[in-house]
């Protein structure tokens, strides 16, 4: 496995890092804890030490599993959570509604005032049961709150050693730039993979301008670029994917056709669909890991075999070709 300096933190992130949404339950299709466990534990052995997650995942579920998980392991992990999305609490800017896992109906606010952060680094802290979170992000923006009091707010929990270094999730360059005039921001965590390339305008340059590090989310594109995600699969309500465009029976035959072109280079490589892509995004200039979620021991040890892989330069442009062709998705 490939470890990178995350910006300019002392952090050394693994290229493959566990994606703790799926397992929250929230969004996605329900859970299975003790499997979960199993996965995270694992992803550590073999080489995906860096965990990712967030309080809004399964309105603290998610964190809960994590801290179950590497009970006993802490210092072989780097545990990364996000702050700044509330529930239930009507303070701050209204994001959208949405259900907990028990199927109640739960509304969603962006919150990154001073108070909400601490208070919710506390939270975190208990669920994860860990004294300091290693990469503490801040989930989405919020315009409620001007930017330098969400900064001032994480210096201090640097500074009280609750957090090791902080970071952004879904910025605009103008407002990382705007976060750094207040506080050296490690990273942002955006949304990338070969079908949603639009980070690559403005973003991924201003990152590696700044020496910002990239946590790169939804890599394999919610699991559609694995080809497991076959014609005749359906989607409950609750799980995001059910609306998302890429999903719809049109378009994804059009991503199915698409990976028929890319098995020759995974079967050259005795690799999966899933770690090409996976390697395509990691080998792209800016990328310091790739966040993947998984379910079951089985499917991070896939993921983990992407950390060796290495794409030839024609590879990695063929890919690229393959998937400028292919074009937006049909509305």
């Amino acid at each position: 496995m490939e470890f990178r300096q995350l910006g300019q933190s002392e952090l050394n992130l693994p290229v493959v890092t566990f994606g703790a949404w799926a397992i929250g339950g929230w969004m996605w299709g329900g859970t299975d804890d003790e499997a979960a466990v199993r996965a995270i534990q694992r992803g550590i052995d073999v080489g995906v030490t860096c965990i990712d997650t967030a309080a809004i995942y399964g309105m603290g579920h998610s964190e809960t599993v994590v801290g179950k998980a590497i009970a006993g392991r802490r210092q072989e992990v780097l545990v990364a959570t996000k702050c700044g999305l509330r529930w239930n609490e009507s303070i701050g800017e209204h994001f959208f509604e949405s259900k907990n896992n028990a199927g109640q109906e739960v509304t969603i606010y962006k919150n990154l005032k001073r108070d909400s952060i601490k208070y919710e680094c506390e939270q975190s802290l208990k669920r994860l049961g860990i004294d300091t979170i290693d990469l503490y992000q801040c989930h989405w923006p919020d315009a409620t709150t001007p930017l330098d009091e969400t900064m001032e707010a994480l210096l201090e929990l640097q500074q009280e050693g609750k957090i090791r270094a902080f970071g952004v999730s879904n910025f605009t360059t103008d407002m990382m730039r705007e976060c750094l005039d207040t506080a050296p921001i490690a990273s942002d965590q955006p949304p990338y993979n070969p079908l949603q390339r639009g980070i690559e305008a403005d973003v991924l340059p201003f990152c590696v301008e700044h020496n910002v590090g990239v946590l790169a989310y939804s890599p394999i594109a919610q699991g559609l670029l694995t080809g497991k995600v076959t014609m005749d699969r359906t989607f409950p309500d609750d799980d995001v994917r059910c609306k998302r465009p890429w999903f719809q029976p049109k378009n994804r035959k059009r991503v199915l056709d698409m990976l028929e072109q890319v098995k020759p280079i995974a079967e050259g490589h005795g690799a999966t669909l899933t770690q090409v892509f996976i390697a395509w995004v990691v080998a792209q200039k800016g990328i310091t890991t790739a966040l993947v979620g998984a379910r079951n021991e089985k499917q991070v040890e896939e993921n983990a075999k992407a950390g060796d892989l290495k794409l030839a330069g024609d590879e990695v442009a063929l890919i690229r070709r393959l998937v400028e062709e292919l074009g937006d998705p049909e509305p």
